[in-house]
């Protein structure tokens, strides 16, 4: 058999799910007569070959037939970990808690591993858990691995035939003697078709499906037994355990991970300098999974990426802009973007690997993460408040007084009371304050957002490694601002409202700043902004902006008209030699509005696309339409309406004396008329 060998293909790496928090404490009657009608068969069937997926009834039912195989495991998790909490009592008892802390975190992470894969990924998934586990022990869990011996190539390829209906060597004219990468769920083989092609061969770990399933069990019996026992314990621990176990026996399905990337490579692949491997469905199982083989090196790999004279920076950027896409735009997205399933390729491209964990963002999700962005910019903590019950994070009935005071607390520190921008915040140093406020308040942090907050870490960790100084939150901001100025979905134009509108004011800054920032989008179509733009300040919804608009050009026109008057007649009085009275200067307020109008023509002109003659056959269209025939109406009867009232105050109720006051007889009304 040929052999071949690389090191550019990055192993199949943690892949964890985090925990929703949706109930599943109280398992309904249907669930419980769906699991009965299947257990006859599942419960005798918790093999490789014949996995169904996840079920804690049929699970329960499977093992409760094996009570020495689950209290051996029992024992040899029940011990190591009593240990550790021993010592925890015991530093809480010592007073050593916080100095021995740092000590007790690496001890979970490294207690974690020895356990083995299940373990490792219920660390992975607590790492992002900021309402289950103190801040301290967060940073260490997320450092955890898998780090399992690679298993023997006969099983592996048992597995191929098994699956693929032929031995390897028939179905592949190349495959590795030895795999080139090993994980928990399975190891990788390169290989080579028979037509030519290089192929990644993923293949699963045999018995992952019972070891796998009896940890799960034996964790979901206890995390039942501590509900039922610890009160205080504020989160749903059983369903944490089933939507975690939910998830990873869909990442054992294999073909589950090659529909995952041809779902990617459709919403993303377009986008510059991305790529996805294609899929190789002839040659894939449900436990074998045969991929386009990607040559390239990590990012994190700087004197590898120079040498293929490489920009990482600009791959990351690209990296930022294509998460940004999948967490808001499109909403299915990559959860585990570590480096060694992101890398540079040889042509210039951002290549993206390992499709066993993905994730979805509802639209309503999508908008209130846009929306918490937009009041973190205000810094309107009260709304943001608002924005974590609309996320879930927090029950619609939770008293928010508490939580308002300690959200402005974080952010405020970390702003500055200068007014640090939001885009050149650090976003770990944020997150990591923000999981203390999560832990110390009743919070239960969504499974999506436990993988978004992953998934950015993960980023931006990487981004810092290439470059110390680059700022996640600075790259994503144009794409927010694009959104914002043409999504016209009715969520975001009332988040650019309330971003654009305060106290009745318009804040002409805010707006320069979301131009400025669009414009550095790549995807940023300047005639769809004024297309839309004008179409919304022509609609029912844009009717707030009309009245603005019409009261500032009343206001402008104004007080325009009357310096103007004011002008003419006082140079006339001093050409006559008459004295000058001392007069307000209104143009100051007139001169500010022209130069934010000249500032955000300027921006326009400097955007990519410009073209002021879009408007052009727009004009006709506009003029005849209802909306801005009573749009000018509106000015017009609001300049005659400011200049009778001037024409009432200045003349008709003006006093000019004839004689010296002093002289003149003082009129009085009487307070009441007498009988």
């Amino acid at each position: 058999m040929n052999t071949t060998s690389s090191n550019q293909f990055s192993p199949e790496m943690n892949r964890v799910d985090a925990p929703s928090s949706q109930s599943v404490a109280a398992v309904s009657t249907e669930l419980v007569a769906d699991a009965e009608v299947v257990n006859s068969r599942r419960v005798k069937e918790i093999t490789d070959e014949t996995w169904l997926g996840y079920d804690p009834i049929a699970t329960a039912e499977y093992y409760s037939s094996q009570p020495l195989k689950v209290f051996a495991r029992f024992l040899s998790i029940f011990l190591p970990i009593f240990n550790f909490v021993f010592g925890l009592l015991l530093d809480k008892f010592t007073n050593r808690s916080k100095e021995n802390l740092g000590k007790r975190a690496i001890q979970i992470r490294r207690l974690l591993t020895k356990l083995g894969p299940a373990y490792i990924k219920i660390g992975q998934a607590l790492s992002t858990r900021p309402d289950l586990v103190p801040p301290q022990f967060l940073e260490e869990l997320a450092q955890l691995q898998d780090n399992i011996p690679a298993f023997s190539n006969e099983i592996a390829y048992q597995f191929i035939e098994e699956e693929l209906g032929d031995r390897p060597e028939a179905i592949y004219a190349e495959i590795s003697d030895l795999p080139i990468a090993a994980a928990s769920l399975g190891q990788v083989y390169k290989g080579k078709l028979w037509s030519g092609e290089t192929v990644a061969i993923k293949v699963q770990r045999p018995g992952l499906a019972d070891s796998i399933g009896l940890d799960l069990h034996v964790v979901r019996t206890l995390c039942i037994w501590a509900q039922n026992n610890f009160p205080q314990i504020r989160s749903n621990l059983v369903s944490i355990v089933d939507e975690f176990a939910e998830r990873i026996f869909e990442e054992m399905d294999y073909e589950n991970e090659g529909r995952n990337a041809e779902k990617f490579a459709t919403l993303y692949g377009s986008m510059q300098d991305v790529y996805v491997p294609g899929i190789y469905w002839k040659y894939t199982g449900r436990r074998v999974l045969t991929m386009e083989w990607i040559t390239g090196v990590k990012l994190t790999n700087l004197e590898a990426v120079a040498a293929q004279g490489l920009d990482a920076t600009y791959l990351v950027e690209v990296g930022v802009q294509c998460s940004l896409r999948q967490l808001l735009e499109h909403g299915f997205f990559h959860a585990d973007p570590h480096p060694g399933n992101l890398l540079a390729t040889p042509d210039g491209k951002l290549a993206y690997l390992d499709f066993g964990m993905m994730s979805q963002v509802k639209p309503y999700q999508r908008y209130g993460l846009v929306e918490a962005i937009v009041h973190l910019v205000n810094r309107d903590f009260d709304g943001l408040g608002r924005d974590f019950i609309k996320l879930e994070f927090l029950t619609p009935d939770t008293d928010l007084t508490p939580i308002i005071p300690a959200l402005t607390y974080v952010f405020n520190s970390s702003l500055g009371i200068s007014g640090t921008n939001i885009a050149d915040l650090d976003f770990k140093s944020v997150t990591d304050q923000l999981s203390g406020v999560m832990y110390e308040f009743p919070f239960q942090v969504p499974a999506y957002y436990a993988l978004i907050l992953r998934s950015l870490a993960t980023l931006e960790g990487i981004a810092i490694s290439v470059d110390p100084n680059f700022k996640v939150l600075a790259k994503a901001y144009p794409y927010v601002a694009k959104r914002l100025l043409t999504d016209p979905a009715p969520d975001l134009r009332n988040s650019l409202k309330e971003l654009l509108f305060k106290d009745g004011s318009f804040r002409w800054n805010r707006l320069e700043n979301l131009l400025n920032n669009a414009r550095s989008s790549d995807e940023y179509d300047l005639n769809q902004v004024i297309d839309q733009t004008l179409d919304f300040i022509l609609s029912d919804r844009g009717t707030f902006i009309r009245d603005y608009l019409a009261d500032e050009i009343v206001r402008g026109l104004d007080n325009f008209g009357n310096n103007t008057l004011q002008n003419v007649t006082h140079a006339i009085q001093k050409g006559i030699g008459m004295k000058v009275p001392a007069t307000v200067n209104n143009t100051q307020e007139l001169s500010e509005g022209l130069g934010h109008i000249q500032r955000i023509w300027n921006i326009l002109q400097q955007t990519k696309g410009f073209d002021p003659t879009i408007v052009l056959p727009k004009i006709p269209q506009i003029l005849f339409k209802s909306e801005t025939q009573s749009f000018g109406q509106k000015i017009a009867s609001g300049l005659t309406q400011r200049m009778a009232a001037r024409l009432i105050r200045e003349v008709l109720l003006q006093d000019v004396p004839t004689v010296p006051t002093n002289n003149r007889p003082q009129l009085a009304l009487p307070t009441r008329i007498r009988p």
